[in-house]
C-alpha cells in the first residue's frame, strides 16, 4: 500500500518507520528536515510539501501538535489533492470538536476518515505496541484496521467521528489523576517511615493497586523499570500531559461534565510545567512532594 505520512515527530517517526518495515510505501514529510533524513533512513521516501506526499496514495496518516494544524493541513493541503479512494486518519491528540469538524469535511469532499489517537508513547511508536482509539464510521474503521495493526498491539473502535479523541483525553485525564495519587502516596508512605519498596510490596497487591504504581512506578528502583529510573527523562513529557488534561477540560465544559479531580490534577501540572519541568516525564511531579 502506498502511505503518505505527515508529521514525523518523535512519535510519527517511528510510526511512518513501522509501516516501512510492514511493507508499505511511505511517503513523508515533515517541515524539519532533521526528521525527513531520518525518515529517510528508515526507508521512507521523502517530499517537501504535502501536496506531492499525498500524491496517488492509497491511505494519508497525520501525527500533528494541535486541531489547527490538523485543520488546516486537511482542508489545505490533503483535500484535493489526496485521491477521493484514500483512506484518511489523522493519530494526533486534539479536541473532540475539531476532530468531528475535519471528519464533516473530508465526507464533504468524498473521503471516509478517522480519527485514532494513540496511547502508548515513543517506546511503543518505534517497537509497534501503541493502542489505537479509534473514531468513524465502521467501512472506515475496516479500511484503516490494517494501516493502524502495522504500528500498533491493540486497535479499538471507539465508535463515531471523535470518539477516538474522546476516548483518549478521558483515558489520560485518569492517567493524571492516578499518577498524582500515587506520587501522594509514596511520598506520604516515605514521610511516615515506610519503605518504598515495602510499600510497593503491599499496595501493588492490595485495593490501591493500579497502573501507574506497577507499569510506570514514580519512585527509582520499584517496580519495572520507568523513567523515574532515567532521572525523569523519557517516556511521557509533562507538558504533552498538561495538553492533554487542557484539552480534557475543554471538553467536559463542552458536555458540561464534572471533573472536579481532573481540573484538580490540570492546576497541579499546571505549575509543575510552568516551574520548568515542561521536557520531564510526567511522574516526576512527585519531586514536588518531597
Amino acid at each position: 500500500m502506498k502511505i503518505a505520512f505527515i508529521g514525523l515527530g518523535n512519535m510519527g517517526g517511528g510510526m511512518a518507520a513501522n509501516l516501512v518495515k510492514a511493507g508499505h510505501e511511505v511517503r513523508a514529510f515533515d517541515l524539519a528536515n532533521e526528521a525527513l533524513e531520518k525518515a529517510a533512513e528508515h526507508g521512507c521516501s521523502v517530499f517537501g510539501s504535502v501536496q506531492e506526499a499525498v500524491e496517488g496514495v492509497d491511505a494519508v496518516v497525520s501525527m500533528l501538535p494541535n486541531g489547527q494544524i490538523v485543520l488546516s493541513a486537511y482542508t489545505g493541503e490533503v483535500f484535493g489533492n489526496a485521491p477521493k479512494g484514500a483512506i484518511l486518519l489523522d493519530c494526533s491528540t486534539i479536541d473532540v470538536a475539531t476532530a468531528r469538524e475535519v471528519a464533516e469535511q473530508a465526507a464533504k469532499h468524498g473521503y471516509e476518515m478517522v480519527d485514532a489517537p494513540v496511547s502508548g508513547g515513543i517506546a511503543a511508536a518505534s517497537g509497534g505496541t501503541l493502542t489505537f482509539m479509534v473514531g468513524g464510521s465502521e467501512s472506515a474503521f475496516k479500511r484503516a484496521e490494517p494501516i493502524l495493526q502495522a504500528m500498533g498491539k491493540a486497535v479499538i473502535h471507539a465508535g463515531d467521528a471523535g470518539n477516538g479523541q474522546a476516548a483518549k483525553i478521558c483515558n489520560n485525564m485518569l492517567l493524571g489523576i492516578s499518577m498524582l495519587g500515587t506520587c501522594e502516596a509514596f511520598a506520604m508512605a516515605q514521610k511516615l517511615g515506610l519503605d518504598p519498596q515495602t510499600f510497593y510490596d503491599i499496595s501493588s497487591v492490595s485495593s490501591g493497586q493500579c497502573w501507574s504504581m506497577t507499569s510506570y512506578c514514580p519512585v527509582p528502583g520499584v517496580g519495572p523499570t520507568s523513567p523515574a529510573d532515567n532521572d525523569y527523562q523519557g517516556g511521557f513529557a509533562a507538558g504533552l500531559m498538561l495538553k492533554d488534561l487542557r484539552l480534557a477540560m475543554e471538553a467536559a465544559e463542552s458536555a458540561d461534565a464534572a471533573v472536579p479531580m481532573g481540573a484538580r490534577a490540570r492546576a497541579l501540572y499546571e505549575d509543575f510545567v510552568g516551574a520548568g519541568n515542561g521536557t520531564q516525564d510526567f511522574s516526576g511531579i512527585i519531586r514536588t512532594l518531597k
